[in-house]
């Protein structure tokens, strides 16, 4: 089964629809399949909803389909970096999920492993935990979320083998993994493609049964996220 695409939006084209639950990987801008997310817009699909660790920056990543307003609600666990979506939320015009951060790769974890929900201490008292079931276990109280499971994945990863095989490059396997086990189809860019086989066993780090198509993109942009600092009075 030949599982590589000439294009993101080849990729795409009969996969994608108004109103979808879509889960991105990445972190930050770290690990973020930046051709898929721009061959999204150019979709035109609208009413997403978009889990992701984090909602990209003005005028990339995921922050490309806030400005295009084809995205309606945000699961997410950091959403500081992007203007317009503090924007949109004010303004009514974008629904948050906002979740811990442990409980979001939880949610995605679960969601891949079958497991329809599971108990946390994470958010007990808070605003996190309000309108979901709590339980006692051993005298401690613990919320029930519920896991996710999107019906398409946006993933990235450094290299794969024709049978779809993924290698993450550093801290950008981040949510990857667990996105792309968590969708009912997965779509992964990668910048490089080798031959089956030649991706040695112990450097798999997803199995290709979890990978449905691939697209190549050799040299994506890769913008780096950069620490500002205030410059203490006196210093």
């Amino acid at each position: 089964m030949n599982k590589l695409y000439p294009s993101a939006a080849a990729a795409l084209k009969d996969v994608v629809r108004d109103g979808q639950l879509i889960a991105v990987g990445g972190f930050g801008l770290c690990g973020i399949p930046e051709a898929l997310i721009e061959a999204l817009r150019d979709s035109g699909v609208k009413n997403l909803t978009a889990i992701s660790n984090n909602a990209g920056v003005d005028g990339f990543g995921l922050g490309k389909l806030l400005e295009t307003r084809q995205i309606k609600k945000m699961i997410s666990s950091y959403v500081g970096e992007n203007k317009e979506f503090e924007r949109q939320f004010l303004a009514g015009e974008l629904e948050l999920e906002f979740t811990p951060q442990g409980t979001l790769a939880e949610k995605l974890r679960a969601g891949g492993s079958g497991i329809p929900a599971f108990f946390t201490k994470t958010g007990v008292g808070t605003m996190v935990a309000e309108g979901k079931e709590t339980r006692e276990f051993d005298g401690e109280t613990y919320v029930m979320e519920r896991s996710l499971m999107p019906e398409l994945s946006l993933i990235k990863a450094d290299l794969a083998d024709t049978a779809g095989n993924l290698r993450f490059r550093y801290t950008a396997r981040n949510f990857n993994p667990a996105v792309a086990m968590a969708g009912k189809l997965c779509i992964v860019e990668v910048e490089k493609v080798v031959p089956a086989g030649e991706l040695h066993p112990d450097d798999v780090h997803l199995p290709g049964i979890y990978v449905h198509r691939m697209v190549l993109n050799a040299s994506p942009e890769k913008r780096i996220e950069k620490r500002t600092v205030t410059a203490k009075v006196g210093a």
